[in-house]
């Protein structure tokens, strides 16, 4: 007696058929698209209460920029590499403010990276990058 099952022939080649799941997977992907591009998002106007009593301060941040050809400035002046730390160390006297380095494409990273150094150095809490287009 024999009680071994052959479940499959080796010579029959296995069909997966996917047309039924493609079907599906194409309603709903229409039935998705068509529903979230009719929806109204129905909002009301809200007048938002100001706080009066604590003052906020006009600089969150310090900005620094830097000229392509090396030339450091603050609010328009030019304060060189020597007056980032006492321009920071300034401006921090009562909280530590992030400091923003506006530089173009073509300034030096040398540069950048040692003005990263005396803003911290001058009491910065974050420094950040922000580039800009020449």
């Amino acid at each position: 007696m024999r009680f071994r099952r052959r479940l499959a022939e080796p010579d029959e080649p296995i069909e997966l058929n996917l047309i039924p799941l493609i079907d599906i997977i194409m309603f709903l992907l229409i039935f998705f698209i068509s529903t979230t591009s009719m929806m109204e998002m129905k909002s009301l106007n809200v007048d938002k209460p100001q706080a009066l009593g604590s003052s906020q301060n006009d600089q969150s941040s310090i900005m620094l920029a830097v000229s392509p050809d090396g030339k450091i400035t603050h609010e328009g002046k030019e304060i060189g590499l020597s007056g980032v730390r006492p321009t920071v160390k300034r401006l921090c006297t009562e909280e530590a403010l992030p400091v923003v380095i506006q530089v173009s494409e073509t300034s030096r990273s040398g540069l950048m990276i040692r003005i990263i150094d005396e803003a911290r150095m001058g009491g910065a809490k974050d420094v950040s990058v922000a580039a800009q287009r020449s």
